[in-house]
């Protein structure tokens, strides 16, 4: 009876955590729109909003660990990959944030990791990657999580991007826009962070080429594709970046193009085949 108690004891410990870091993922998110409302004048400073966010990093990362890490291996379930992946765009939103203005990414970001602890204390889900899954194929998968989490988080900063030029082409900047950095400075971080994450995708791909038995296997074969598919679109935008200049709608456009593909290869495939087909 006393390692069940045991194990009753750290699911509750686990669950009050991620209500506290669902609360202050909230709390920050509310805290920086309010901040943009308000044009920058808010009641805690900037560096008191990045170390609440870190915070709530902190205990989802915590909570996380519990549901991830199992004695059978690495358990990347549904709702356990989009807690995981939701939990590393804010990490790396925070981290960014120390020395860049892209915090306001955190009004779409730290909602999102809210909801991701919910729904993995709700719908627990299992699809355990073994515990002897060779290097390379853990290299890859860790590779791949990196890569969408960067590209979703320029995707978020494409969607800013488009309320600020929108805003400024109808002449009636409000609060809100003002508050943010200026449009050029905004779109440096966009394909900042494109560039970064077309690295880390490309590195994805080779690894799969490399570590995977057949990329195009049946299980496999939509998520290859539509990675691929994404990977030509942000290659598209970068070369018209570099060539052309491209910028504003154009850029806009094409990085949430390539980033519904991304987000389709992995969790359109996974909810397909886990959550449909009970694969």
């Amino acid at each position: 009876m006393i390692p069940l108690a045991h194990h009753d004891s750290g699911l509750m410990n686990t669950i009050i955590i991620g209500f506290i870091a669902i609360a202050l993922y909230c709390a920050t998110g509310f805290l920086l729109a309010f901040s943009l409302y308000k044009r920058g004048h808010s009641p805690v400073s900037r560096g008191q909003l990045i170390a609440l966010g870190m915070t709530a990093a902190l205990l989802h990362a915590f909570a996380l660990q519990e549901d991830l890490f199992t004695s059978q291996g690495l358990n990347l379930g549904f709702f356990n990959a989009f807690s995981l992946f939701s939990w590393l765009m804010a990490l790396l939103v925070l981290v960014a944030a120390l020395n860049k203005p892209i915090e306001n990414l955190g009004i779409m970001v730290f909602p999102m990791a809210a909801v991701s602890i919910a729904l993995e204390m709700l719908f627990p889900s299992q699809h355990l990657l073994l515990e002897k899954a060779p290097p390379g194929l853990q290299a890859h998968i860790l590779i791949s999580v990196l890569a969408y989490s960067l590209l979703s988080i320029a995707a978020a900063q494409a969607i800013l991007l488009w309320v600020q030029d929108r805003q400024l082409r109808s002449k009636r900047p409000g609060g809100f826009i003002r508050a943010l950095p200026p449009l050029q400075t905004m779109e440096t971080l966009l394909f900042q962070l494109i560039g970064a994450g077309f690295i880390l995708q490309s590195l994805s791909l080779i690894s799969g080429v490399i570590f995977l038995e057949n990329m195009f296997a049946q299980h496999l074969v939509h998520k290859t594709v539509l990675s691929i598919i994404a990977w030509l679109v942000f290659a598209v935008l970068l070369w018209g970046r570099w060539h052309f200049g491209w910028r504003g709608r154009t850029a806009i456009r094409w990085t949430l193009s390539g980033a519904v593909a991304l987000m389709l290869a992995y969790f359109g495939s996974k909810l397909v085949l886990e959550l449909v087909l009970h694969r």
